[in-house]
């Protein structure tokens, strides 16, 4: 896989499973808020998506954390330093020390909700 192809799957958004892909597909539409006349339902479903959105992220955030964590692990010969996997990630050294360890911690069954 080239450099590019690299770079251009990393900037697409991941599909979301339970919207249509004929609908995903025309950038005009999101989840059909745009055909929704009432504004208060248009804001109770935007509102119902961007918590659903939040969730997601969050879970996604922790799935990052432990994947650091793992690929970091002293006990692997082939373990990532932080800066690799800072590199990777597309995070900052720094950010991705953080990572490890919420990962860690969420491997030893800490920090979860």
């Amino acid at each position: 896989m080239s450099e590019h192809e690299r770079t251009e799957r990393r900037l697409r958004p991941a599909p979301l499973l339970f919207e249509p892909s004929e609908a995903a597909a025309d950038p005009e539409h999101f989840f059909d808020l745009e055909s929704m006349d009432d504004p208060r339902e248009l804001l109770a479903r935007a509102t119902e998506l961007t918590l659903a959105f939040r969730a997601a992220a969050d879970r996604a955030l922790e799935y990052q954390a432990i994947a650091a964590a793992q690929l970091a692990d002293p006990r692997h010969f082939d373990r990532l330093t932080p800066g690799d996997i800072a590199q990777r990630a597309e995070w900052t050294e720094d950010y991705a020390r953080k990572m490890i360890e919420f990962g860690r911690d969420l491997l030893r069954g800490g920090s979860q909700q």
